[in-house]
């Protein structure tokens, strides 16, 4: 129970100051390297995969077993040498 609590007050504790982070850049005169790295890394935080999950329990995803037993499939044929790049 102690665990979700903890994150929850993690994640709202840097989220605030991110926050102010931003707010002071945009406001603030005086602001400078401090704020912009921390707003910097929140934003490029915010960019990475958190949702991502393994490929074996992703929903609908084809088992190695099938793939391997899937017929390969081909785009068109290569042309040959002399054919000429064009449709016609």
């Amino acid at each position: 129970m102690a665990r979700p609590i903890v994150r929850r007050g993690a994640f709202l504790g840097l989220g605030v100051l991110w926050w102010w982070a931003v707010l002071r850049l945009a406001f603030a005169p005086g602001a400078g390297v401090l704020e912009g790295a921390v707003a910097a890394g929140g934003w490029g935080l915010s960019l990475l995969p958190v949702h991502c999950v393994p490929k074996a329990r992703a929903a609908g995803v084809v088992g190695l077993e099938r793939r391997r037993a899937a017929p390969a499939t081909t785009a068109s044929p290569p042309r040959r040498s002399g054919a000429g790049s064009g449709p016609w």
